[in-house]
């Protein structure tokens, strides 16, 4: 390993409420459930802790509620190593939360409450301007709100940090937003909204690269899909990267795994073909375990995966 990277990740900061019962309620019924959980969550804390346990230095931007779910969650970032002193707690607000009920054979039922989440704001971000300046790469997803995604791209931009923008939950966005982020990661579905705002129609996934690159004519794509590996366009150049062959248990935080893999490699020095190589190790491994946060893998972990993985 070369250096140490530092991360810096902004994004959302959630408590998972996690039931398990043999089926869903209709509406007006009450049932017997069967487990109950309180997870740490939140695509942005996981692609932190994913960070952390790959062994980089990382600083969490974001926003809880002051309540006991706030108070929990920033220890929780804090005995992973993380930088937690720009987490703001914002009075009378409630910590973003999502209430997952999961049924016998594995469906689940989610709804999610933003909470604290959808009070991230661009002068929020700039307070955190010293931790972004000093990171080797920042990381962003779309469960906060854009106009805070983009002052943090715009900060990274203004004092030459690499970017990576993981646009998930799928939305359209705007093309000057797409512009400063210096690698993107979507999923299948993801490159279809953002290329064309609609997954019917969007055309193969060649075609939404083209239609990406058109968009975002100087950003990398990384393009995750799932069993199928990563297809790549990287300064212009294709690639197709197979998935590695695992026992698939839950593919809860695969793609925060996978984003945070990359970023460490790529802040460490290694360039994006490596680093993509090493992510979907690391993303790998998360699948074949259960949970979010509980199946992100240390870096031991990493280094040790047997040559029986291999794509």
């Amino acid at each position: 390993m070369e250096r140490r990277a530092k991360i810096a990740v902004v994004g959302s900061i959630n408590m998972d409420l996690v039931v398990t019962a043999d089926k869903f309620p209709v509406p007006g019924e009450t049932i017997m459930g069967e487990t109950f959980a309180m997870i740490p969550g939140g695509k942005g804390a996981n692609q932190a802790v994913a960070a952390a346990r790959l062994n980089a230095d990382v600083s969490m931007i974001g926003c809880v509620g002051d309540d006991l779910f706030g108070e929990k969650l920033i220890g929780q970032l804090r005995s992973e190593r993380i930088d937690a002193s720009f987490v703001k707690i914002e009075p009378g607000a409630t910590t973003g939360v999502a209430l997952i009920q999961v049924q016998e054979g594995g469906e689940n039922s989610i709804v999610v409450v933003p909470g604290a989440n959808a009070l991230v704001t661009p002068e929020h971000v700039r307070e955190a301007e010293a931790a972004i300046r000093g990171a080797d790469v920042l990381l962003v997803q779309l469960e906060i709100p854009l106009p805070a995604v983009e002052a943090a791209l715009r900060i990274a931009r203004e004092h030459g940090v690499r970017a990576i923008l993981n646009p998930a939950p799928a939305r359209k966005l705007p093309p000057e937003l797409i512009r400063l982020a210096d690698v993107m990661t979507p999923n299948e579905t993801e490159a279809a909204i953002l290329a064309t705002g609609t997954v019917e129609g969007a055309g193969s996934l060649e075609e939404r690269i083209d239609a990406l690159r058109r968009l975002a004519p100087d950003a990398s794509l990384l393009v995750t899909a799932g069993e199928n590996g990563v297809r790549t366009a990287i300064f212009g150049e294709r690639a197709s990267y197979p998935a590695y062959r695992v026992d698939v248990v839950d593919t809860t935080a695969a793609g925060d795994s996978f984003n945070a893999g990359v970023a460490v490699r790529w802040g460490e020095g290694a360039d994006l073909d490596e680093a993509v190589r090493f992510g979907s190790k690391v993303g790998a491994l998360t699948v074949t375990r259960f949970g979010a946060q509980s199946s992100l893998p240390a870096r031991e972990e990493v280094e040790r995966f047997e040559a029986k993985t291999r794509p």
